[in-house]
């Protein structure tokens, strides 16, 4: 069975990089999301329904049961992914998005929401002040130069859409919470800057998962904390495995 990773905003799939070089396993799939450094398929109107339904099908194309890690909006996706299909999830891993109707979204994601300012935020938004960006949110200078120059035209689009699509999903999904029943694990940076820890207890409480938070950490602790991450992955699955 494999182990499916599916990366969030502005990321593309090499940011799984650290963390899958740190694993025993080699079953391991790393997605990339329609218009995050690959093309979008015809049609694709990149909302977060959209995402889901591209997630599903991918993975039906796989192996049963899957585990399932994510992390921003993939967090979000396959989260979703496993209230929708739950017989098809083993284990889940997530975090660093919350799925919560009390959760506020962070100043540039209410700019991204929002038409025509949105747009000219996205014409601002060249390499160099996005490389800034990532390197001041913690993510290592080498990584943050890479997925800085992979922002290009039509991920911005897919970001715009994707926000705007999701401005209430903590209240569109969170009742469906419920019906996560795959043994899961919340990961958090005690330091995220975009949501914080509070709602990671929240999101475990919901789904009966572990909570994982990780001191001095922000947002990106596939980054920051690939060792500890690996470890904790490595943890979930042993544990399911033993009760086989």
């Amino acid at each position: 069975m494999p182990v499916v990773f599916v990366h969030g905003v502005p990321d593309t799939a090499r940011v799984w990089d650290a963390v899958v070089s740190r694993l025993t396993r080699e079953d391991v799939v790393r997605v990339s999301l329609p218009g995050f450094g690959c093309p979008v398929p015809d049609g694709f109107t990149a909302t977060k329904e959209a995402y889901v339904d591209w997630l599903l099908d991918e993975l039906e194309k796989l192996p049963k049961p899957i585990d399932l890690v994510g992390h921003d909006w993939g967090c979000l996706l396959i989260v979703r992914g496993a209230s929708l299909r739950p017989e098809i999830v083993r284990t889940w891993a997530a975090g660093a998005a919350p799925i919560d109707p009390e959760y506020e979204w962070h100043p540039t994601a209410r700019l991204w929401q929002t038409p025509t300012v949105g747009e000219a935020l996205m014409e601002q938004t060249t390499p160099e002040l996005m490389r800034m960006g990532l390197t001041a949110a913690g993510v290592p200078e080498a990584y943050a130069a890479y997925a800085a120059n992979r922002v290009d035209a039509t991920m911005k689009h897919c970001i715009l859409q994707l926000y705007r699509s999701g401005v209430h999903v903590g209240a569109e999904w969170e009742s469906d919470l419920r019906r996560v029943a795959a043994p899961g694990l919340v990961l958090w940076g005690i330091d995220d800057p975009y949501a914080s820890a509070d709602f990671g207890a929240r999101l475990a409480a919901h789904t009966g998962a572990r909570l994982v938070t990780f001191p001095g950490c922000g947002h990106w602790w596939q980054l920051q904390k690939a060792d500890a991450v690996a470890a904790e992955l490595e943890r979930l699955w042993a544990a399911v495995e033993g009760e086989a």
